[in-house]
């Protein structure tokens, strides 16, 4: 089991010229549901979260806001690892994001990546992170030059195959419906969890887009057949509403309902840090868990909910 939040400064509160305090609050601790309070339910649990830190707004307003995120984050026992947003590294303070590099990883040529990827490493160590061993593209947006990158530079386990962001911009060349960890150009990808919400069509094991039934149903399927890795995804700004000022209900008790499960089935499916280095089975043909109308018809209809009421709170 790996539950991963992804933790960065978001671009459209840049481009809408709140202060960096500002800025930070409502990307990293927004509404009090941000990774604070991630890491208190975590605690409460018991559960272990990779937190893929995007160290590369420190290139605009320093590395104070990122220092405060990675110490936050270490001293409540969690691990830090890389993710990577390259558009920060053109952009500047107070212009409305107005400049910026092009957005997605899969845009830059290999020796380009590996430079980024190199930077970066250098930023999150600088700002008190252990030197990463796992990777996340911003957007999920890797292609295979991306792993042969972070290979180049110790990278052991990437986590950006997402399925259900092909083809643009998850490019990595696995197959859509691939879910179960798998060697791949001298690392180990082990891709984000999909169920198919209905025939043809799949979704990824996030929190903001599945209910609560649904991660349980997942978590269900992967344990009765023997699944090889689940891997989860939240931001560290997803329990909040959009604008950041309120928490959303429904992301709220969708991520504690989802603590307190993994907690009862810690035995069988324990939550794992990247840091340990485990040793994860390859080779395995996972599939995605299949359709339920109902299942469907249901977080459609809390997604109404949130959507016209938890997200207008406040």
């Amino acid at each position: 089991m790996f539950l991963t939040v992804d933790t960065e400064l978001m671009w459209r509160h840049h481009a809408a010229r709140l202060p960096a305090e500002a800025l930070f609050a409502r990307s990293i601790e927004p509404a009090g549901v941000g990774i604070s309070y991630k890491l208190a339910v975590l605690k409460r649990f018991g559960l272990k979260a990779c937190f893929f830190v995007d160290p590369m707004p420190a290139l605009v307003f320093g590395l104070g806001h990122i220092r405060r995120i990675v110490e936050t984050i270490l001293a409540a026992g969690q691990e830090v690892q890389l993710h990577l947003h390259p558009n920060w590294s053109g952009a500047a303070a107070d212009d409305g994001g107005a400049r910026y590099s092009r957005f997605q990883m899969v845009e830059y040529a290999l020796a380009d990546q590996s430079d980024l990827i190199a930077g970066a490493i250098d930023l999150l160590m600088a700002a008190g992170a252990p030197r990463p061993v796992a990777f996340r593209a911003g957007s999920y947006a890797a292609n295979d030059d991306t792993l042969r990158a972070l290979v180049r530079h110790g990278i052991a386990y990437d986590s950006s195959h997402n399925g259900s962001e092909h083809p643009w911009p998850s490019q990595i060349d696995l197959p859509i419906r691939q879910i179960s960890p798998v060697a791949r150009l001298g690392l180990v990808e082990v891709p984000v969890t999909l169920i198919e919400e209905r025939p043809g069509h799949l979704r990824n094991f996030q929190i903001c887009a599945l209910s609560l039934g649904e991660m349980r149903a997942a978590l269900d399927h992967a344990h009765d057949r023997d699944h090889a890795a689940v891997t989860i995804v939240t931001h560290g700004f997803e329990l909040a509403n959009r604008s950041g000022i309120a928490p959303n209900a429904v992301h709220v008790r969708r991520f504690d309902g989802l603590c307190a499960e993994l907690a009862e089935r810690a035995g069988s499916m324990p939550t794992q840090h990247f840091a340990d280095m485990p040793v994860l089975r390859t080779g395995h043909s996972d599939l995605p868990l299949s359709p339920d109308p109902l299942r469907t018809r249901w977080r459609q209809a809390e997604q109404l909910w949130s959507n016209l009421v938890a997200e207008r709170v406040g």
